[in-house]
């Protein structure tokens, strides 16, 4: 049999399709294929469910945290794209070479889609069965293994103690159970809350869990799909919450739901759009929200991915600083560089890829609604966005700042490439046309990396402060310093880890200099005196790791396939 060609695919899991695009000879190839649906009304169909469930991580010019899709009928027959789509885990179960191949790869595990009924996948077949023709043309040769150095196993084990089970909020008790992604707490009140992207604010007080909001009743545009990072994004308490009871969120809503603050041209698709909003509480000390609200920004974007997921004020600013009361915000690239619109990052003119810092008390901005700070680094330029800090991120999903005040950022990266990121105002951290310290050429495959090029300091980017590559993770997971004081032994140590496999890792902060890399070190966690992995803890091959901390500076472990949020009690160094 004439044997086809092969494609490196990526993975991504909850909410979309995965798909392995592997040797596949022309018996595998079934009749089943022949029988692909050509009925208009079917594809529309099929077009609507993949724009809802796969859209964010899934599109048909360039790999993102899915394949590139088109062609996929071709590679691989509809039945067994029909099977993997029901029940992914029952063909990895089964031994099917695929996707027990795929798995074993990733060390990951997609959720199974028992929600969708037959006709519902057979029209999503059909859809994916209009796209074939992939556009990208990359002969050039990438670095095959851009960190060839592997992340060596600390001594550090750190003890972790159950705190609570967040309520499920999936369908059917599907993973993930609850899509938990921030835990944060009220300025001087100290109270802790923790959000889940399906739309509720969860106040946590003697270990147990209260809604505090909930998005869905509140905003009636409010949507959670497609992808694992659309719905309720992420919330910040304004420092003087207690006396003004104003904070602020970030949610997704349908396409058009109102005029964009920031859009683009009308030939550029919009899948989504993300809002800023403020609101203001009756009675700060309520435990459930009543009050007010007020939009400041909304911004269009081009796909599912990269969105509007962290905001914060700096936590060490005091009345006087020039940080006092100043709003940060993430904004991802939208999607925007594997859909084919690079432009619409790297740039001082768009806030697409940026990290923001706006005042919520002010007025001069485009909208009168939020003011621009007079000291933020592009405001004499008028050609420039003044409300951009720092640019050049794929996302920023996550930031922090240190003891000694100065901010990090981390990144996730696309095909290769991790990221943390010393975070100064006006610096240009490179992406779409870097990832990491490497080259990237953001109109080819995404999935290959260059060295850099001999003119490389004319471009004045800013590299990362540490970094790995898909060796070792597939998303980098923000984590924190240890400020606390139960468990000295994690005392100048930054923690973070890596999203869906949820491997632990950390840097010493003592060796975090821009211009050099700090070394990443992994650590191990014990649970009733018994190490264990955070997959086994939370039975899925995905985590979905993030970290929180509260107002005494300890931290915090959320494991999203399982809605569970511990504490770190204690460490020991063996």
């Amino acid at each position: 049999c004439l044997i086809m060609r092969m494609q490196k695919i990526f993975l991504y899991s909850p909410g979309v399709f995965l798909f392995l695009l592997c040797l596949v000879s022309c018996n595998s190839l079934t009749s089943n294929n022949n029988l692909i649906s050509s009925d208009t009304a079917a594809i529309n169909s099929g077009g609507i469910l993949f724009d809802k469930n796969c859209s964010g991580c899934h599109n048909f010019k360039q790999n993102n945290i899915g394949p590139q899709l088109s062609g996929i009928t071709k590679e691989v027959s509809a039945e067994w794209l029909h099977k993997f789509i029901h029940n992914p885990e029952q063909l990895i179960e089964a031994n099917d070479k695929r996707a027990d191949s795929l798995h074993r790869f990733y060390k990951t595990l997609m959720p199974s889609f028992f929600s969708l009924k037959d006709d519902e996948i057979n029209n999503i077949i059909a859809f994916l069965n209009t796209h074939n023709e992939r556009k990208i043309n990359d002969t050039t040769t990438g670095i095959k293994d851009p960190i060839p150095e592997k992340i060596k196993l600390s001594n550090l084990i750190v003890k972790l103690q159950l705190v609570t089970q967040v309520p499920a909020s999936s369908d059917s008790n599907k993973k993930p159970l609850a899509r938990i992604t921030k835990l944060d707490y009220q300025p001087n009140i100290g109270k802790i809350f923790i959000v889940d992207l399906r739309g509720k604010l969860y106040a946590l007080e003697n270990n147990h869990t209260t809604v505090y909001m909930d998005m869905a009743q509140l905003k009636p545009n409010f949507i959670n799909e497609p992808g694992l990072a659309t719905g309720f994004g992420s919330f910040a308490f304004h420092p003087q919450f207690a006396k003004n009871g104003l904070f602020y969120t970030t949610h997704t809503e349908k396409a058009n739901s109102a005029k964009a603050d920031f859009s683009y041209d009308d030939s550029i698709p919009v899948a989504l759009q993300w809002v800023l909003t403020e609101w203001k509480a009756d009675d700060p000390n309520a435990k459930i929200f009543k009050g007010t609200s007020r939009e400041l920004l909304r911004i269009n974007m081009v796909s599912g991915i990269h969105g509007a997921q962290e905001i914060s004020f700096n936590p060490l600013a005091k009345p006087g600083d020039e940080d006092y009361g100043l709003l940060y915000i993430g904004i991802g690239d939208g999607g925007c560089t594997e859909n084919g619109y690079a432009f619409l990052a790297h740039s001082k003119q768009k806030p697409w890829g940026t990290i923001l810092r706006i005042d919520p008390s002010g007025n001069n901005s485009a909208n009168k609604k939020y003011g621009i700070p007079s000291n933020n680094p592009f405001v004499k330029n008028k050609d420039d966005l003044g409300e951009i800090y720092a640019y050049g991120f794929r996302n920023p999903h996550r930031f922090t700042w240190m003891h000694s005040g100065e901010m990090l950022a981390c990144n996730i990266g696309h095909g290769n490439i991790e990221s943390i990121n010393l975070i100064k105002k006006g610096n240009d951290y490179g992406w779409p046309i870097r990832e990491g310290n490497f080259s990237l050429n953001p109109y080819g495959d995404l999935n290959k990396v260059h060295p850099l090029p001999p003119n490389d300091s004319s471009y004045h980017i800013i590299y990362p402060i540490a970094e790995y590559d898909h060796d070792e993770g597939k998303a980098i997971c923000g984590g924190y310093e240890y400020t606390g004081a139960a468990v000295r032994q994690l005392k100048g140590k930054f923690l973070f880890g890596d999203i869906p496999t949820g491997r632990l890792f950390y840097i010493d902060i003592k060796d975090i200099h821009q211009g050099s890399e700090a070394t990443i070190k992994e650590w191990q966690i014990s649970i009733n005196d018994s190490i264990k992995k955070l997959s086994a803890l939370c039975g899925s091959g995905r985590v979905d790791l993030r970290f929180g901390k509260d107002a005494q500076g300890e931290l915090y472990i959320l494991t999203k396939a399982d809605g569970k949020i511990y504490k770190i009690v204690g460490a020991s160094i063996k």
